[in-house]
């Protein structure tokens, strides 16, 4: 799958994966940090740091393993991965682009105040 049908796949069903009020607000909290840690991880690169790229990898680490909890809770859960590249390339692809996309476009918060079944 190219990314622009990686991307087209991942919104079509990013809501519907998105529901559970909990999972949003860990991933309102670990999707910024994946990116912080991206971040350090190049970072770390341009200087040649081990401490940039340790503190990069535990906020790899501990942002995926927030969502991957997040999303047990989810009554549907995703779809799952085919291989490392489908991992890789469906990880970033909604860390950088799908849920970015979701917050600015309002289903983040229509999701969080949607009223629950009691």
């Amino acid at each position: 799958m190219n990314v622009p049908e990686l991307l087209e796949w991942q919104w079509r069903g990013y809501a519907t994966y998105h529901q559970h009020r909990t999972n949003l607000l860990l991933h309102i909290v670990a999707v910024p940090l994946f990116m912080l840690a991206s971040v350090l991880i190049v970072g770390a690169a341009f200087r040649l740091s081990l401490l940039l790229l340790a503190a990069g990898m535990v906020g790899l680490v501990l942002s995926v393993a927030i969502q991957g909890r997040g999303h047990r809770l989810e009554a549907v859960l995703p779809e799952p991965f085919v291989g490392p590249a489908n991992f890789l390339g469906r990880l970033l692809a909604e860390q950088w682009v799908t849920f970015p996309r979701f917050v600015l476009s309002g289903g983040w918060w229509a999701n969080v105040t949607r009223p629950r079944e009691i």
